[in-house]
This record gives structure tokens, sequence and C-alpha cells, in this order.
């Protein structure tokens, strides 16, 4: 995929799980996507900063393309 193919796609990312009793960075991953309540929904442009946020809390969270 080039860098336009990528750069025009959304991601949504619904928070499934609280981050209570997870590190502090995973706490402050969670706030960086926007998400700040349980079952809140956000879209992002996909690029590859986002997708390894993702990666680091994907045990809290759903993803959808």
């Amino acid at each position: 995929m080039s860098k336009q193919e990528t750069g025009d796609k959304t991601i949504r990312v619904t928070l499934v799980r609280s981050p209570i009793g997870y590190t502090k960075d995973q706490k402050q991953t969670v706030l960086a996507l926007g998400l700040h309540r349980i079952r809140q929904t956000v879209e992002h442009r996909d690029n590859p900063a986002l997708r390894g946020m993702i990666r680091k809390v994907i045990h809290l969270v759903q993803v959808e393309e």
C-alpha cells in the first residue's frame, strides 16, 4: 500500500475494557487515542503511529477498519 492509500482510510477504535489496573503508559495511550469512557468510539486516520498505539492497548480496545 502506498502512503496515500493508508492516509485516506479511517479506523474506528472503541474502548471495551477499563485501563484501571494496567500500566501508566497504557492508560496514557488510551487517553491519547481520545478514549475516556467504556464503549466510547473515536475515528482516526490510519497511519503507522496510530497502529503502534493500538497494538500497545489491543487488549483494551476493539478496532474496525
